[in-house]
């Protein structure tokens, strides 16, 4: 299971290094609205898809709550199916889809877990509603 913060469940984006560091910043700053996870990594935890409306708690990288997210949008797909609007939302940087591809399939395949086309993704749209002091 995720962590739970406060009664809610949690978000933990990427690495819980530098990168963390990083992806929440740009949450924090609004640059960042949205992310991709592994229907797998659900599956795997035993944990339900985030719904519109729910409350997340953003998580730095020694489990100490940074935001509370709202969840704006979910949508199952495959990697293939993920359309520019949201790669684009994730606030990366990246200049165009095949770049964030390339960027998340080396990710999840360091983390072990290498993507194919047709791998099961969620799509998460959310907004801040709270930034933790």
């Amino acid at each position: 299971m995720w962590p739970r913060v406060d009664g809610m469940r949690s978000m933990e984006l990427g690495t819980p290094d530098e990168m963390r560091v990083r992806l929440n910043s740009l949450v924090l700053s609004g640059r960042k609205t949205a992310t991709t996870g592994l229907l797998a990594e659900y599956v795997e935890e035993t944990e339900g898809l985030e719904y519109v409306g729910e409350r997340l708690a953003l998580l730095d990288g020694h489990g100490r709550s940074v935001a509370v997210i709202e969840v704006t949008g979910v949508r199952r797909t495959t990697f293939a199916g993920v359309t520019w609007e949201h790669a684009a939302a994730e606030g990366e940087g990246d200049a165009d889809l095949e770049e964030w591809r390339a960027g998340h399939r080396r990710f999840w395949s360091t983390e072990g877990t290498p993507v194919e086309d047709a791998t099961p993704v969620v799509c998460v749209a959310f907004k801040v509603v709270e930034k933790k002091a």
